[in-house]
């Protein structure tokens, strides 16, 4: 039997798994990304959780035949590693990945990928169509896309492309994104950036409404929570909506895609008031071929699920490409 291991390596949490050739998981370890004090420490906890996760399932590193990691980035795919990866602590530098996993399996065969081309990885193995046109999108911490246009996953000369919420949606860049440029869509959709966009329309507005826009815990979480019952945040979410019809309405526009899957934890716990309203707009807005747009079917798993696939079909996620 062969043996493949998936990981999903996250700003905050780190999970490796160990699974068949039909991608049935035998043994899994899960365990927080460390801070630092370097990229080394990084890359000695993938190191462990693959380790933990073999023993688990009761197979030696040895004996699995490849590996797939999904990752924060950015990436370095020429050198196998991450680059200064912007959501953990400075002074993290380098975090070298495919060259120490590849010692550890003791196989030519590993695969590194952005989080998001794992999870376009993961929906094409899972899915029942198997679509060779498709886009996975995640609308999370920050939004990033993973696509698939004629059987290919696009990953970029450096393991980058899909930085979707980096497109700039609104020309008047009333709000200035996390990399410092203005009018990007994740400025004003991503989890992070929803209650600094509502704060910002309720001070523009100086509404009235029940949202703790003053207080340091507030979050999107409270945007979504509140819009039954409170209309100026049931206004907040009709705009991010808006924000949000025109990412997906760009991503139709640029790949084609027969089906979006969304995925993050945005969406996945507000599927109603994320996707259903743009669903009903996208007639509207796109010229071409108006995609399929559903939740993923993976869960919180997609990306681990992806990196898995990966493993088993050569990154592609297409399973006619099983080793």
């Amino acid at each position: 039997m062969a043996y493949y291991v998936g990981v999903d390596l996250g700003a905050t949490n780190l999970r490796a798994a160990v699974a068949d050739e039909e991608a049935v998981v035998l043994g899994t370890d899960r365990r927080g990304t460390p801070r630092g004090p370097s990229g080394i420490a990084v890359t000695e906890a993938v190191l462990a959780a693959i380790r933990t996760a073999c023993a688990n399932a009761g197979v030696d590193p040895t004996q699995v035949a490849a590996a797939g990691i999904g990752s924060i980035g950015p990436l370095d795919l020429a050198d196998g590693a991450i680059d200064n990866p912007a959501n953990l602590p400075e002074g993290i530098g380098r975090i070298p990945l495919v060259g120490p996993v590849r010692e550890l399996v003791d196989s030519e065969r590993v695969y590194l990928h952005n989080d998001t081309i794992a999870g376009v990885i993961g929906e094409r193995f899972h899915s029942d169509r198997n679509p060779d046109d498709m886009v996975y999108l995640t609308i999370s911490s920050g939004i990033g896309a993973g696509v698939a246009v004629d059987g290919n996953v696009l990953t970029g000369w450096d393991g980058n492309a899909g930085e979707v919420g980096h497109m700039a949606v609104d020309p008047d860049g009333r709000r200035t994104c996390g990399c410092g440029r203005d009018g990007h869509w994740e400025a004003y959709c991503s989890g992070n950036n929803i209650p600094r966009y509502a704060k910002q329309l309720a001070e523009e507005r100086d509404a009235d409404t029940a949202l703790p826009v003053e207080s340091d815990s507030f979050s999107a979480k409270d945007v979504f929570e509140h819009a039954e019952s409170d209309d100026f945040a049931n206004d907040v979410v009709g705009r991010i909506a808006d924000w949000n019809t025109l990412g997906i309405t760009n991503l139709a526009q640029a790949y084609a895609p027969l089906v979006v899957y969304v995925g993050g934890a945005v969406a996945l716990n507000n599927p109603g008031l994320v996707l259903e309203p743009v669903r009903e707009r996208l007639d509207e807005t796109v010229f071409n071929n108006v995609p399929d747009l559903r939740l993923t079917n993976l869960g919180d798993d997609v990306v681990l699920d992806g990196a898995i696939a990966s493993a088993i079909t050569g990154g592609t996620g297409d399973r006619s490409q099983i080793h």
